[in-house]
């Protein structure tokens, strides 16, 4: 019979006490730090009931809680109901620390328990430091839900293949010799790489083991004069055996699971540099050995696209661009006719969209999110939450695809029939944001928290806000979330350079009522070189149109209308030879009207 959340908190309790442990905590992790965690490590998920996708849950013998981000506030808020977890809001003020509520809960010489494959040595040290004084000690310990969890899935075991340079812009071996490069120069002769998309990117591997991200478990260790592959080679398609152990740059393959026991033997007499997201079981298997931890530098490198991942993200837009067009021109006359909700859409968009060249499924789960449920930041629709639409009011939705030559991620509200003051408001402030965003220019090597303000301005000046984040990378037929580099509130320090790719997407979310986010991926170009520097600017990638009617005109200055013209006429003139049915067209023609044209047809 299915368990509870209160009657799985019991089975770890057992565990605990078996083994000595005060406190266990579970985060949404995998061996590899993961944005997207595989079902078999889904253990938080599994636990709690809460299915968000960030999250970390503690369990002691007579509490429990789960932290989180605002993204989720609302959605945990109702799922953890009736369990024994209690909300811990993350980064509100009278919000305890994971670190401080385990030191309020537990006394000197208790013991909290992790599972060291699934938390990093960084936690590991920072939960370490935070307790340092109390006497309470973090260890690591087996993993609990090899026994408490019936059915607990198996590992993937999709298939994996070489990515063609054709798309990836550059081989294996170079990038290779210039990770080497990057390691010599902080003193280091070899790296663990154990971030997916690292792997992905510096070998041209792609893979189908994790949801929305074309990836395959493995572990990469970088010699300076081999390469190392920990990976079950059934995954790997014929081609890409015989590629990757192959020409001028050839890879040593090795079972999934043998790094944790080879690792300190292969690397011994290296320098090896060690990321902090590595799991602690493994940076601890390194113990005595020479090592450093260090940034990996793959994410800076990879984050820099070239000119051949640059043009597929263009091919990728225009095709993206069609389905979206489709879409929209549908929409608000299938709205009309009745019988459509949030899941009935996001499954014609994700059609629309399998039609084009190079499709290989979503970047991420589709956000349709009609009226209140626009206000949950990253609601997903479910069978038993699925809204009708109805002729009125603001539908969010945020939806991407991946394409063998690049990754998509766009969000647009549509006003599905007459909306309040208050929608219009909220939305014309947040399309002012987007745009102060977009037409930035900036120094080169300007941080994303100091570009953060331009999406921000105008919608603090009415006192509103939002809780994640402005923008992020966006990998090239990879994660739709990439790093190092964001532009949000608090400090990253990644400089933006020619050449990244960042998306574009401030929103407002008004609890219980609707959500407003507008979203382009956005190209780092130059701009001109001064007396005083090297100045950078931003060119949008995403093409498709901004709903315009539920804009408040009178909010918006002349810059910002003609940006709006100007993006309009570029998106018309990017897609409309793309289209073959004459209604698209003509349905494109309107959408990208001149914005009094727009405004004037509402009026009538």
């Amino acid at each position: 019979m299915e368990q509870n959340p209160t009657q799985r908190v019991q089975s770890l309790r057992s565990f605990m006490r078996e083994h000595q442990l005060d406190a266990f905590i579970i985060p949404t992790a995998d061996p590899h730090a993961s944005e997207y965690v595989p079902a078999h490590w889904e253990c938080r998920r599994w636990l709690t009931g809460f299915t968000g996708s960030a999250g970390t849950a503690v369990v002691t013998h007579d509490q429990a809680a789960l932290w989180t981000d605002s993204r989720y506030f609302l959605q945990a808020g109702e799922q953890l109901e009736g369990t024994p977890f209690r909300l811990m809001r993350e980064r509100t003020e009278g919000t305890p620390t994971l670190g401080q509520w385990l030191a309020q809960q537990l006394h000197t010489g208790q013991q909290v328990g992790v599972n060291g494959q699934v938390f990093s040595i960084g936690q590991l040290n920072d939960l370490r430091a935070e307790l340092d004084g109390s006497g309470i000690q973090v260890t690591l310990a087996a993993d609990p839900f090899d026994h408490i969890w019936p059915d607990r899935p198996s590992l993937p075991n999709g298939k994996a293949w070489v990515h063609p340079v054709q798309y990836a812009g550059e081989g294996r071996a170079d990038k290779v010799d210039r990770l080497r490069h990057e390691l010599r120069s902080v003193g280091c002769n070899a790296m663990l790489v154990t971030a997916l998309d690292e792997v992905a990117w510096l070998l041209n591997l792609r893979g189908s083991d994790i949801h929305c991200n074309p990836l395959c478990l493995n572990f990469c260790l970088v010699l300076p004069h081999a390469v190392h592959l920990y990976i079950d080679s059934a995954k790997l398609t014929a081609a890409a055996l015989d590629e990757l152990t192959g020409g001028d740059c050839p890879v040593s393959l090795h079972p999934y699971q043998d790094i944790y026991h080879e690792l300190p033997r292969v690397a011994d007499g290296c320098r090896c540099l060690l990321p902090p997201q590595t799991n602690a079981q493994l940076f601890l298997r390194m113990q005595g050995a020479e090592q450093a931890m260090l940034p990996s530098p793959i994410a800076s490198m990879k984050a820099v696209k070239n000119e051949t991942e640059i043009g597929g993200f263009r091919q990728a837009m225009l095709r993206d661009g069609v389905a979206m067009v489709k879409f929209l021109r549908w929409l608000k006359p299938a709205v009309q006719a009745g019988g459509q909700t949030e899941l009935s859409v996001s499954r014609r968009l994700e059609e629309l969209r399998a039609e084009g060249h190079g499709y290989r499924g979503l970047s991420f789960d589709t956000i349709a999110a009609y009226g209140p449920h626009g206000a949950v930041v990253h609601y997903e629709a479910t069978p038993q939450t699925d809204a009708p639409l109805k002729p009125r009011g603001l539908l969010l939705l945020d939806s991407g695809a991946q394409y063998v030559d690049g990754t998509t991620d766009i969000t647009r509200t549509i006003a599905l029939g007459p909306v309040t003051a208050e929608e219009r408001k909220v939305y014309t402030l947040v399309l002012k944001g987007h745009i102060g965003l977009s037409r930035l220019r900036f120094p080169r090597g300007a941080s994303g928290t100091q570009l953060d303000l331009a999406a921000r301005a105008a919608m603090w000046r009415e006192g509103y806000n939002f809780g994640h984040g402005t923008g992020h990378g966006v990998g090239s037929f990879l994660c739709v979330h990439e790093g190092p580099h964001q532009i949000r509130q608090n400090y990253v320090a990644e400089p933006f350079r020619e050449g990244m790719i960042v998306t574009d997407e401030p929103g407002i979310y008004v609890e219980d009522h609707f959500g407003v986010r507008i979203e382009n991926m956005l190209l780092c170009v130059p701009f001109r070189t001064t007396a005083y520097g090297a100045f950078l600017e931003f060119t949008p990638l995403t093409l498709c149109p901004i709903d315009l009617a539920p804009v408040a005109r009178e909010r918006l200055t002349a810059e910002e209308v003609e940006w709006i013209d100007a993006y309009h006429r570029h998106v018309r003139a990017e897609l409309m030879s793309l289209l073959t049915d004459e209604a698209d067209r003509e349905w494109l023609r309107q959408a990208t009207q001149p914005l009094h044209m727009q405004l004037a047809h509402e009026v009538c």
